[in-house]
This record gives structure tokens, C-alpha cells and sequence, in this order.
């Protein structure tokens, strides 16, 4: 995980889209792509059928520097898929960018994938001693490879036979012929969603992307469900089931866009709540003068925190959205430098305030650190830091870039011991009980990161 901005990374969004009559699928993706660009920021990638031959286009970069290139001009298809990416598991190569084109003996086909299998390493090691060949360091190119490994007579009972194998977190979308095929794991780790209109059938990993394409007849795609959408219509069945859900608390903390539905749960509301929850916490609000947030992430959770203590709610901080993706900075005087390039502190807001600071996550410490610094050093007179998430204690084996236990403070400091480290004058955590009065459904989440309570164990290839 990148150092100068001390952020859990996720980030991986996938688009499908089906049509009944030849349009301009590209474009199609496009759109939806870019907005799920907030999941991934380090590729794009889209495969697509021209005339009846698959074609993918992929390239390290934003959705607009990738792809743009593709609304010049018309290319007519049926059906594509799309992908944005962060690299959890694999580096960040182009090798590594989705979606993933491969031609094996069940045809040619390609796969874009949301999500980590917590079994890839001993998935991986059996595939390598029957001879398999990885071109890329990416564990979604095993399923590739073990469709093709299938002895099974069909390609669709060698994709329900695969899809068996795996275990942990797949929202996965894949293209074969004039078939868009749809899938998400049996615990339903990330969110996916699937919508129709007029002929046109798409699925995205959070409903915003099918809010820019006008459709709003759209549904979660069940756990463990198979979709197959052709010209016959749209079919569907329970591939596998589980006793339990695991939907990804962190989702709904931080990764997903605050106007988008996931899990069928709004993300502004849910939110909102956490910020409530966060203010019931606290008390007393007068020993408070405002609340202020980190841009843009703690914005909602600020605001709810506001509305229920009737503190007024301030933009002390300003964001500078034209930074650009981040880089490493190897140096603290060089990581100060970057948090300035993308935050301000308003001297006029802050100054001689006593101030309610609120964020989504506390990491390792080093980004909070220098933003307590900056708003002490603009005048203010304490910062009270108050976190949406529970504190942040084990590894993610889900398609989370969690850092090793070891980097995470919240395993080496309490509360009191971290708000020295970072300069504040106190610091909160929601606690893990009052997260879940925040979710509809509260025991379908998996809150592994913070209670070390995982759904699935990681099995290694030994």
C-alpha cells in the first residue's frame, strides 16, 4: 500500500453489458467504467465481440486516457465486459490489467473479476504441477485455467464446475460468443448488480454505473448465482450455496460512491448513520465547536455526526482533486508535501476552534498525523479525530490491500496511545456492535478486518 496516502485500498469495479441489437458497445462500457472509476485508478480494460471475434483493449491508466480513444468513433457489437483496477493481488502491470482473453480448447472467452480467492495459492500450485502456464500474476487468470483443465462436455457445466473450486470473494463477468455470463460468490463478499432496459441488459459492481445509462430496473445479483444473458433472454440459477453472508463492511464505510446502492443498502444513509452513531458516542457536543471531515471520505459520516449533535458542519479542509493519481514518496518531509498537495486547511474556519475531525479509517497513522499538523498549525486549538470504521486490526484475504498487522497501529496502540502519535487531542473508533446498528442485515457483513472473525480461512499451496 502506497505510504503517502494512508488509505485501505480495494478498488476493483467490473461492467457487463448485453444487447439484443448491435450498438455501440464500447461506448457503452465506457460510461459505466468511468463511474466506477473511484475503484480503481491504476488500469481499464474492455473486451467486446466484433464480428464474432473478441477483441480487448487494456492499458495501465485512467478509464479516460485508456479508452477514450474508443468514442471517437462507432464499433457495433451485442456485448462486452469492462473492468477498472488496483492491484490487491498481482503488481501493477499491464499483464496484470483486466479484462483477461484466453483460447483454449472451450472456445475463446474472457473474464474480468472484482475480489481475491482465498484459496488461489493452493488452486494455483495444483494447476502448475498438471502443467498450466500463467501469463500474469493475477488470480483471476485460474479460472481460465481450470475451466480449460475441466473434463466436462459443455463450456457452461465447465464454468458451474469452476466456479465450485473457488472460495472467497468473485463478483466476476465474463464474454463468450454472444454470451454475457454474470457471477458472485456463495457468501456475496462484493456487490454486484444487474439492470434491464430496452433490450439492454447490464451489470455493474455498484448501481451509479447503471444510473449513467438511465436504467432503473435493476436488482442484486444473488450469492452464489449464475446469470447467462443471450438473445433467447436472460437465465439464471443458484450455482452454490452458504450458510452465511459475508458482504464486505468496508463497502459501505468507504469504497463505494455515497450516491450508490450496494447490497441493497444506501450508502449515503448508511453513512449518515455512522456519523449519528459516532455523535451518540461522544455526548456532550459542547465541549465541541464544529465538525469538519476529510475530503472526500469522511464527508457523509461528518455530516451525520453534525445533524444529530447540532454542532455546525464546516469545509475546513479543501481538497485539490487535480493531483492526479498518487505516487510513492519515500521521505516523511516528501509524504507532508503530497497530503499538502491534496489538502488545505480554511485558517478562517479553524482557527482557536475545538474541532470534531472525522474520517472513514485509521490505517497506520502517517496521513492523519499530518493533517492534525496542518490544522494545528492554521490555528486550531484541539482536534478531536473521530473515525466511521472500528479500528483496523487483521489482513483482508478478500480483495482488500490491508497492510501486515504488524504496520497497522491499531495492533500496537490503543485509542489514547494513537492520538499522542498523530498529535490529537483525542481519538474514536466505532465500535464493531454499534457499526452493525448501522446495517440493515447487520450479520450478512463480514467485519473480519477489525474482530479477525474471517468467514473463509486462506489456504495455502503446501
Amino acid at each position: 500500500m502506497n505510504d503517502s496516502i494512508d488509505k485501505i485500498k480495494h478498488y476493483c469495479g467490473i461492467v457487463g453489458i448485453h444487447s439484443t441489437t448491435e450498438r455501440n458497445i464500447p461506448q457503452d462500457l465506457f460510461f459505466p467504467l468511468f463511474s466506477l472509476q473511484h475503484r480503481g485508478q491504476e488500469g481499464a480494460g474492455i473486451s467486446y465481440l466484433n464480428n464474432g471475434k473478441l477483441v480487448t483493449y487494456k492499458d495501465l491508466g485512467m478509464v479516460s486516457e485508456v479508452l477514450g480513444r474508443y468514442l471517437e468513433e462507432k464499433r457495433t457489437s451485442t456485448v462486452g465486459i469492462g473492468h477498472v483496477r488496483y492491484s490487491t493481488t498481482g503488481g501493477n502491470l499491464v499483464e496484470n490489467v483486466q479484462p483477461i482473453q484466453a483460447s483454449c480448447n472451450k472456445g475463446d472467452l474472457s473474464i474480468a473479476h472484482n475480489g481475491n480467492f482465498s484459496n488461489s495459492e493452493l488452486l494455483k500450485s495444483k494447476l502448475t504441477e498438471k502443467g498450466a502456464i500463467f501469463g500474469c500474476t493475477s488470480d483471476s487468470e485460474l479460472v481460465l485455467h481450470l475451466i480449460a483443465h475441466s473434463m466436462q462436455d459443455t463450456f457452461y457445466k465447465a464454468l458451474k464446475e469452476t466456479l465450485c473450486y473457488l472460495e472467497g470473494a468473485f463478483s466476476m463477468v465474463m464474454v463468450k460468443d454472444n454470451n454475457l455470463y454474470v457471477m458472485r460468490d456463495p457468501m456475496g463478499f462484493r456487490p454486484l448488480y444487474i439492470g434491464h432496459k430496452d433490450g439492454l441488459t447490464v451489470c455493474a459492481s455498484e448501481s451509479c454505473a447503471l444510473d449513467i445509462l438511465d436504467i432503473t430496473d435493476y436488482r442484486s445479483v444473488l450469492p452464489g448465482e449464475l446469470i447467462v444473458v443471450n438473445d433467447d433472454g436472460i437465465n439464471s440459477e443458484i450455482f452454490a450455496t452458504s450458510k452465511r453472508k459475508a458482504q464486505c463492511s468496508f463497502e459501505l464505510i468507504y469504497f463505494a460512491r455515497p450516491d450508490s446502492e450496494i447490497f441493497d443498502i444506501s450508502v449515503y444513509e448508511s453513512r449518515l448513520e455512522m456519523g449519528r452513531v459516532l455523535a451518540r458516542e461522544d455526548g456532550d457536543p459542547s465541549q465541541y465547536d464544529l465538525v469538519m471531515s476529510v475530503p472526500d471520505s469522511g464527508n457523509t459520516a461528518a455530516l451525520g455526526y453534525a445533524k444529530e449533535s447540532g454542532l455546525n458542519y464546516e469545509l475546513g479542509l479543501t481538497r485539490n482533486h487535480y493531483t492526479g493519481r498518487s505516487f510513492i514518496l519515500p521521505s516523511q518531509e516528501k509524504r507532508e508535501l503530497a497530503v499538502k498537495m491534496k489538502l488545505h486547511p480554511v485558517k478562517e474556519i479553524v482557527k482557536g476552534k475545538r474541532i470534531i475531525l472525522v474520517d472513514d479509517s485509521l490505517v497506520r497513522g502517517t496521513t492523519s498525523k499530518i493533517i492534525v499538523k496542518l490544522l494545528k498549525a492554521a490555528g486550531a486549538k484541539e482536534i478531536h479525530v473521530r473515525l466511521s470504521a472500528p479500528e483496523v486490526k487483521g489482513p483482508c484475504f478478500y480483495g482488500i490491500d490491508v497492510p501486515t498487522k504488524e504496520e497497522l497501529i491499531s495492533n500496537s496502540k490503543n485509542p489514547e496511545e494513537i492520538a499522542k502519535y498523530i498529535g490529537a487531542d483525542s481519538v474514536k473508533f466505532l465500535p464493531v456492535d454499534k457499526l452493525k446498528t448501522c446495517y440493515k442485515n447487520s450479520n450478512d457483513f463480514c467485519y473480519a478486518c477489525f474482530n479477525n472473525d474471517y468467514p473463509v480461512e486462506p489456504k495455502t499451496g503446501k
